[in-house]
């Protein structure tokens, strides 16, 4: 079974995915784990990647969807896969589309996680890290008390991709280059429009709910 899972950023599509991947029994290939492994082990690929990222462009279609390609094509996705980040272009989804049927394959469902983009605007911008140690916070779910971590006593900061203004400029690179990707999949597969506020567990039932999950 091959699922994808949409959301813009910040909408909580990693804290599903291990879920849902369990539940599916499918592994969770997310786009940026399979470039940070390309990158790590130096590979061919690595090597191209960071030529596009090290030159300052984009990472053209095409070269992104030969490294989603490489880890397809990996023997634990022979029953399918759950795509997260992928595809973030109606040319990436036409790319998939084809290059699965080709092989007698479909996408056969697609989560779609919808969060107004004020709401994310809070979650994201809210949040606080340490930077000792990595613990995360929230200036009004979970606030560090007196502005310190609990656990190490670091001051807590806020992380340069969290600030308002990268959120905002986030969110409009997903409404301008992703979410065009809906129309191309919707003809061709189920998209759940799923509702992506609310506690974890609320959502995560939504989600399975919507899949014929348990």
């Amino acid at each position: 079974m091959n699922v994808l899972l949409f959301g813009p950023p910040g909408s909580g599509k990693g804290t599903q995915a291990k879920d849902l991947a369990a539940a599916l029994g499918i592994p969770h290939v997310a786009t940026g784990d399979i470039f940070r492994r390309h990158l790590k082990e130096g590979t061919e690929l690595g090597l191209r990647a960071k030529s596009f990222l090290h030159g300052g462009g984009l990472v053209p279609d095409s070269f992104t969807c030969e490294i989603v390609e490489s880890r397809l094509l990996e023997p634990d996705t022979a029953g399918g896969a759950l795509l997260d980040g992928f595809p973030r272009t109606a040319v990436q989804a036409e790319w998939l589309l084809d290059w699965l049927a080709a092989r007698g394959k479909r996408v056969d469902a697609v989560i779609n996680l919808v969060v107004p983009d004020q709401v994310i605007i809070d979650r994201v911008s809210g949040r606080r890290a340490c930077p000792s140690c990595g613990a995360t916070y929230h200036v009004s779910f979970a606030p560090a008390p007196g502005g310190v971590c609990s656990r190490c006593g670091a001051a807590v900061v806020q992380r340069e991709d969290d600030k308002e203004f990268v959120v905002v400029r986030r969110l409009e690179t997903y409404a301008r280059e992703t979410v065009p990707v809906l129309p191309v999949l919707r003809p061709r597969t189920k998209i759940h429009d799923i509702a992506g506020t609310g506690e974890v567990s609320e959502i995560r039932s939504r989600i399975f709910s919507a899949l014929g999950l348990s």
